[in-house]
């Protein structure tokens, strides 16, 4: 579908999705964009990202570039791989290039002016847009991405035929790339498994073991799906890559950022010291604040997602957080 694409940010799963690209595609010129001049020269001059993602050599139909104008000039394909918190603040300096399809990886929850006012990245996005907006979400750690292996993601949109162009221009010979109608629910699940990755590695942190592990996961799934549904999205959507396949890869893979923030939290770790040592960003942060708004407003009961946000803002000890989720009296495992 696209002649150019323009990807923006050039950490790891901007610089892995560039790799991808260009080698999937002969007659597509890829554009990746660093917002840092120094690293966009330092990418460009050694086909490598030292910081984000080293060992992995970039194509050379992958250009790489600081100059934003310069990198969505002529595009038929912009794709944001910054954070989400930074998601609305550079599409707002895209204004003029409104007209370009437009696509997102990262996963997360969106805040306005004012902290309570929580929403989903596209309908945050989509009405700033003129065209068709999506996100590309699934189990999909950028280092393995890059090396080639083996990969499955979700692709949803608010036009079907831009999110059928997209999965078409992802899939590769070690990568698949399905269509979702389901919006909402894509976007539901890419930011709580965030959150329940570090209520994880908080448990195996504490040496609580696997029954506990999966037992986390599957009433954690329980609770996506209930947001999900309340926001207008699709029980069922939980169930395939973007929800079971990308929790039960952030909940137990060793490259889980988010998952890490919970093993340290559980050794008693500063969550400054924490973040300042990942050296990148961990959504499940912020989503759980996020999260605890959207559900307080919604009336949705996310007891997981709660203990996590107490635990990252109110200081309440790890133990203390899984002591009291036991503590709980259960009631139907389906409601």
């Amino acid at each position: 579908m696209a002649d150019a694409v323009a990807i923006l940010g050039a950490g790891a799963w901007g610089t892995a999705l560039a790799a991808h690209l260009g080698r999937a595609s002969s007659t597509t010129a890829i554009r990746l964009w660093a917002r840092d001049e120094s690293q966009s020269r330092a990418i460009e001059s050694s086909r490598a990202n030292a910081r984000y993602l080293p060992g992995v050599k970039l194509p050379r139909s992958v250009s790489v570039q600081s100059d934003l104008r310069g990198a969505l000039s002529g595009a038929s394909l912009v794709v944001v791989a910054t954070p989400i918190g930074a998601l609305v603040g550079l599409i707002q300096k895209m204004q003029s290039n409104a007209d370009i399809p437009l696509m997102w990886v990262g996963k997360g929850f969106v805040s306005g002016t004012d902290a309570s006012m929580v929403a989903l990245p596209h309908q945050r996005v989509a009405p700033m847009w003129k065209a068709p907006v999506g996100v590309i979400s699934g189990p999909s750690f950028a280092e393995e991405v890059a090396r080639g292996l083996p990969t499955a993601v979700s692709v949803a949109a608010t036009e079907r035929t831009f999110a059928e162009d997209v999965a078409r221009l992802l899939r590769g010979d070690s990568f698949r790339a399905y269509v979702s109608d389901d919006l909402v629910g894509i976007e539901v699940g890419g930011a709580v498994k965030n959150i329940l990755a570090i209520a994880a590695g908080a448990s195996d942190g504490l040496g609580f073991g696997n029954n506990a592990r999966a037992a986390l996961v599957t009433r954690g799934l329980a609770e996506t799906g209930r947001l999900s549904i309340a926001l207008g999205g699709k029980r069922e959507t939980l169930m395939g890559l973007a929800g079971l396949g990308d929790l039960v890869l952030t909940c137990t893979g060793d490259l889980s950022r988010n998952r890490r923030v919970g093993i340290e939290l559980a050794a008693g770790k500063r969550l400054d010291a924490i973040t300042a040592a990942l050296g990148h960003v961990a959504e499940g942060i912020e989503a759980a604040r996020a999260a605890h708004i959207l559900a307080a407003s919604l009336g949705v009961e996310m007891p997981i997602c709660a203990a996590v946000y107490r635990v990252l803002y109110e200081d309440l000890a790890p133990r203390r957080a899984v002591e009291a989720l036991l503590a709980r009296e259960p009631g139907p495992e389906f409601h």
